[in-house]
């Protein structure tokens, strides 16, 4: 593992976000904006929801991915591309070398919800499956892409990835405004990278928030000490952030553009993800949940705030889900 550099030479500006935006503006759904008055009377609040559960693929990966595959040059278009993904990323890579004309190998765990595994299968890629616990994911994509000659798409450390997850925050801020708080779940900080970019630009004063499960801490350890932080293959329901560190792109974006991290927990994780079903009737995984659990939890307090939060994806397994709704009691 490489050590991240200083952040004293961003790897991306907002420019790049506002690039990324125009050449995503017939790709993707301008999602839209959710209110709920049982959710402001709870927490006391003005939130606005941006929901990427309702983006195509299920998730906001389809931004950066589309993004990063577009500009590849013709010769590198022709070889393919490659990735690792728990899902989303996954699916965002797959339709997007679908759509472009991009041969796509995808590198899962065998442990992936098979809704992402199957849909990412369905958009046309070819999908290598590997056990966690015997191989590191990244080692195996750095070996295909060097023996079958194709191009690495990371699923968050890349400048073009971070670019187009940050058209999310864009969006928002034209949507709705200034907001005093943005709440972005964070796995390897491409979306929270971006999206701190997008608020930098459009709200200066807006506090921007990282959302990590506790299980999954590095990032948020990483922010408050400085120095890049891992974690080994975390035990938590959200399979979208049990990513081992921040990049070496996302890490100087989040020290430099983001004001805090926070965890939640596992259980305040699907506690959030039943009231969103429940009351809002939004289909929300349990990653595309933390920014909401921060929020639902009480460990980032409404104060009479308007309050952004990011509900970053909606594949959900429907089993795994009611299984988790059973072990926490919520059914």
């Amino acid at each position: 593992m490489s050590t991240a550099p200083t952040a004293s030479s961003p790897a991306v500006t907002y420019a790049d976000v506002a690039a990324a935006a125009r050449r995503l503006d017939d790709v993707v759904h301008r999602t839209p904006v959710m209110t709920s008055r049982t959710v402001d009377a709870h927490v006391g609040a003005e939130v606005a929801f941006k929901c990427e559960n309702l983006q195509r693929t299920g998730a906001f990966k389809i931004r950066g991915g589309y993004n990063a595959v577009s500009q590849l040059p013709p010769a590198a278009r022709e070889q393919g591309v490659v990735t690792y993904s728990s899902g989303n990323h996954a699916q965002a890579v797959a339709l997007a070398g679908r759509e472009l004309g991009v041969d796509a190998t995808i590198i899962m765990p065998e442990t992936a919800p098979q809704v992402k595994l199957d849909a990412t299968r369905g958009y046309g890629a070819e999908v290598v499956e590997y056990d966690p616990t015997e191989t590191v994911r990244e080692e195996l994509g750095q070996r295909l892409a060097e023996e079958h000659g194709l191009t690495l798409v990371p699923p968050y450390d890349h400048p073009d990835v971070v670019a187009g997850q940050g058209t999310v925050g864009d969006e928002l801020f034209d949507q709705v405004g200034a907001l005093d708080v943005l709440l972005v779940c964070c796995g390897g900080g491409g979306l929270l990278s971006g999206c701190a970019l997008a608020a930098r630009h459009h709200a200066p004063d807006c506090t921007v928030i990282g959302v990590e499960p506790a299980a999954g801490d590095d990032a948020t350890r990483s922010f408050h000490s400085g120095e890049l932080q891992t974690v080994e293959s975390p035990d938590t329901v959200a399979d979208g952030a049990r990513t081992p560190y921040l990049g070496d792109v996302t890490f100087p974006l989040v020290l430099e553009h983001a004001d805090d991290m926070v965890t939640v927990s596992d259980a305040a994780l699907v506690r959030a993800m039943h009231l969103l079903w429940e009351r809002t009737k939004m289909v929300v995984e349990p990653t595309g949940a933390l920014g909401a659990a921060a929020l639902l939890d009480g460990v980032v307090p409404g104060n009479d705030r308007r309050i952004g939060v990011v509900v970053s994806g909606g594949n959900v397994d429907l089993s795994r889900a009611h299984a988790l709704f059973e072990r926490y009691d919520l059914e």
